[in-house]
């Protein structure tokens, strides 16, 4: 099992086995969200030279710790979206639960997560040109119509969301803090991929003044021998 089509397939059906919402969203669309991932990394593997978009050294590595990493919490954002959903009048993309992917890079975890959860609208927030450059082409490959990119600080960004989700993106500062909170509807979920939970605890200690409710959830990426879990945050 070395190439990263065949860990895809064997990490997918292991994800489905251990969270029964995660089941429950792949199950009927299994071929369709295995076809849309595999050309997902052929798009990656193509640019990466090029852009830099990830520091994977082969297909198998790229899989692992970065798609499936992505897809670990699947579940468990899956039911955070229900939860964060308010009495909201219809928006764009027809009232969907709207998810922004704060720093997206390559698209990650927001295209994965996008292609799993088409009835959410997803917003990938970018400001390098080269790599929004890169998701606006994915987007047109993969025909995400449930994706959106703006090539914009995120500081700059006006739109509110349901939930904001980010991976490797920054340590969770109190600047950083502060824009993502104003970017959260009411009732909004921060959702932060994060490493081990001390780090996490040590992360959130020396954040200063009132903090959001927040709790760790473990999450465990098939093949990869690491601790991950999802930092979330919910305002008060």
């Amino acid at each position: 099992m070395n190439d990263g089509k065949t860990i895809l397939l064997e990490g997918i059906k292991i994800l489905c086995g251990s969270d029964e919402e995660i089941n429950s969203i792949i199950v009927s669309r299994r071929d369709e969200i295995l076809t849309l991932l595999d050309r997902y990394i052929k798009e990656i593997e193509t640019f990466n030279p090029a852009y830099g978009l990830v520091g994977s050294k082969d297909s198998k590595e790229l899989t692992i710790k970065h798609i499936l990493d992505s897809l670990a919490p699947l579940g468990i954002i899956s039911r955070l979206t229900k939860e964060s959903q308010t009495d909201r009048e219809p928006k764009d993309k027809g009232g969907y639960t709207k998810i922004a992917d704060a720093g997206s890079g390559a698209g990650l975890p927001g295209i994965p997560l996008a292609i799993a959860l088409p009835e959410c609208g997803f917003t990938l927030i970018e400001r390098m040109g080269r790599r929004a450059g890169f998701l606006f082409g994915t987007k047109a490959a993969l025909a995400l119509s449930n994706v959106d990119i703006e090539e914009s600080e995120l500081e700059k960004c006006t739109a509110q969301f349901d939930l904001i989700t980010f991976r490797a993106f920054k340590p969770l500062e109190p600047k950083l803090l502060k824009t993502l909170l104003k970017l959260l509807a009411p009732g909004g979920i921060i959702a932060a991929y994060k490493g081990r939970r001390e780090k996490i605890e040590a992360e959130m200690a020396s954040l200063q003044g009132e903090r959001p409710v927040w709790e760790t959830i473990p999450c465990t990426v098939p093949f990869l021998e690491e601790e991950r879990n999802l930092l979330v945050l919910r305002q008060k």
